[in-house]
């Protein structure tokens, strides 16, 4: 009995081996090696949408007479006026002017994606809401 377990675990111990030295082979089969010539300074131009002007696009990188594209996407909302590759961050909205019934707030640039053109500051507006909030008790029942 003793001599047909230790055959087992020797069995077991050697399928163990095969099949994680397979496993090691078939993750290295579709990466090729890095040169040491690879570019580091890539530059990316802005991402272009594939149908209309918004929505699923590809992008362009150049580098050192290299060229690779990459899927992108460019927002269908109103921050495509300032590009989909700088992030902003925003301050509250302000009060709605009367004149034009619009209300607006400014962001400072936070990061800039794929060494993007992005302005320093954006300011956005948009139209004032018809309804006013109130900041009653809402949802929480009378309190005795």
């Amino acid at each position: 009995m003793r001599g047909l377990c230790s055959s087992l675990f020797l069995l077991l111990v050697v399928l163990m081996i095969v099949t994680t030295e397979a496993g090691k082979h078939k993750k290295d089969k579709g990466k090729r090696p890095r040169n040491k010539s690879d570019c580091t300074e890539w530059h990316y131009g802005n991402c272009v949408a594939n149908n209309g002007d918004c929505g699923v696009g590809m992008r362009e990188g150049t580098c050192e007479g290299r060229t690779k594209k990459l899927k992108c996407r460019v927002p269908c909302n109103w921050r495509k006026d300032f590009g989909a590759d700088c992030k902003y961050k925003f301050g509250r909205w302000g009060e709605c002017a009367a004149a034009t019934q619009t209300k607006t707030r400014s962001g400072s640039l936070k990061k800039a994606l794929f060494n993007a053109d992005c302005q320093i500051t954006v300011t956005v507006s948009k139209p004032c809401s018809p309804k006013t909030k109130s900041k009653g008790n809402k949802g929480k029942g009378r309190r005795n």
